[in-house]
């Protein structure tokens, strides 16, 4: 789903407000709670700035072979 920054500054604030229910434009979402709205946040900030979600790396660690290190 295609995203614009009015609904991203909007959930910001009702999350900020402790508020369950968003309006943006002639619209009006409401959210179970707050981490659901966290999560949708998460969501829109991926979508809308990419270069900002941090990337997930994975390290590999090597012992010297089959038998446990004494």
């Amino acid at each position: 789903m295609a995203y614009i920054i009015e609904q991203y500054e909007a959930l910001k604030k009702a999350i900020v407000n402790g508020v369950q229910s968003v309006s943006y434009g002639d619209k009006t979402v409401s959210y179970r709670s707050i981490a659901d709205m966290k999560e949708a946040l998460r969501i829109m900030e991926g979508e809308l700035f990419p270069e900002s979600v941090p990337r997930r790396r994975r390290l590999a660690s090597v012992d010297r072979g089959y038998f446990p290190v004494k």
